[in-house]
């Protein structure tokens, strides 16, 4: 009866937020987890996790797949998480193609090309390789891909984007194409894609892995043409914040995943933004490195970001629990830092996306 109820709630047009869904609900919702194996037992502390939903997603790695029979594996680790889910799971990957390519040909999945080479080849290419893609994703039980990157390569040497081919082109409406083609396709499939890195991580000269990249010298206007013209197009469903500093938006330098002037001000304020931001992994070490947890915690929400992640992915990093960060947010609420309010704006935008999840594709 519960889940019926919550998923009469959830199809509604009307009503995507209930007065009588909990704050441990909400709250839920704001975190992505990932998870360290390639297989779940059904006692799992992930599944009632997921279960009471105090968890609104799980991130999947390649350190997740079995290297025989891959197919099968994942995708019985994808359906255990989802038959748990009172509320639709979003179920993630990073699966850009080239470097970022966690399904990979020796695994037995489809083979994929670099986006530096497709900004090379006619449109129709792009629109293949997403297919190919995307197709695979939604057999395997993903409905989120962090993808396509629309950093554009300005600086042919930067380690995270042009250096290791991840950007289309260093021309902000070639890569606003290429894009458009890769969320429409795979919309098509019922996948939610996510822009990144915002405001523009394709000038940086360092790694937000390691440390902090400061952009604010090299930034130009430039990097926010693809953001303009798919948000104007309506064809974003969503968007992941870069750990950038850039002070031409945030003088105190703060990283862009924690900047209210960044996600609130330039995102939603002036390019009229109005969906859900993911964060880039917060146990990267521009994070880690300089914020402790509650306070990268708490700047991240009040900056306006929706999904906090931890990927629990980046070797040397310190894990975070799924109870350890719900009981900071929650304490974060009871103490007047974050308003009830503020927690709806982004469980609304939560919901509504994943309404789309199960509602007939654009």
């Amino acid at each position: 009866m519960k889940k019926l109820t919550i998923l009469l709630i959830f199809l509604s047009s009307s009503c995507l937020v209930s007065a009588q869904d909990s704050l441990d609900l909400k709250l839920g919702q704001m975190i992505m987890v990932g998870y360290p194996g390639k297989s779940i037992s059904p006692d799992d502390p992930l599944l009632s996790e997921i279960e009471q939903g105090l968890v609104g997603g799980v991130i999947l790695f390649e350190k997740n797949i079995l290297a025989d029979n891959s197919w099968v594996t994942l995708k019985q680790l994808t359906w255990s998480m989802h038959k748990r889910a009172e509320i639709p799971l979003f179920m993630a990957i990073d699966q850009e193609g080239g470097r970022v390519n966690r399904l990979k040909p020796k695994y037995g999945f489809p083979p994929s090309v670099t986006a530096a080479y497709l900004g090379k080849q006619p449109l129709d290419s792009t629109r293949f390789y997403a297919e190919l893609t995307a197709s695979a994703l939604a057999g395997l039980g993903f409905n989120v891909n962090f993808a396509p990157v629309v950093d554009l390569a300005i600086n042919p040497d930067n380690p995270i984007i042009a250096g290791v081919e991840r950007s289309y082109s260093a021309d902000p409406m070639e890569t606003a194409r290429r894009a458009e083609i890769v969320i429409e396709t795979h919309r098509r499939f019922h996948i939610v894609t996510a822009l990144k890195h915002f405001p523009g991580h394709g000038s940086s000269e360092d790694d937000t892995h390691l440390g902090i990249a400061d952009v604010t010298d090299t930034w130009v206007p430039a990097e926010l043409e693809p953001y303009r013209y798919l948000i104007d197009r309506n064809h974003v469903d969503g968007i992941m914040s870069a750990h950038i500093v850039n002070r031409k938006f945030d003088k105190e330098g703060n990283p862009g995943t924690l900047s209210k002037p960044i996600v609130t001000g330039l995102l939603r304020d002036s390019l009229g933004y109005d969906g859900v931001v993911f964060s880039d992994d917060m146990q990267m070490r521009a994070i880690t490195e300089y914020f402790g947890l509650e306070k990268a915690i708490r700047m991240a929400l009040l900056a306006g970001i929706d999904v906090i992640i931890f990927s629990n992915n980046i070797q040397g990093s310190t894990e975070r629990t799924v109870g350890t960060v719900h009981q900071i947010m929650r304490d974060l609420v009871e103490e007047g830092v974050l308003t009830e309010d503020r927690i709806d704006a982004s469980y609304k935008r939560i919901m509504s996306l994943k309404q789309r999840l199960l509602a007939n594709p654009e």
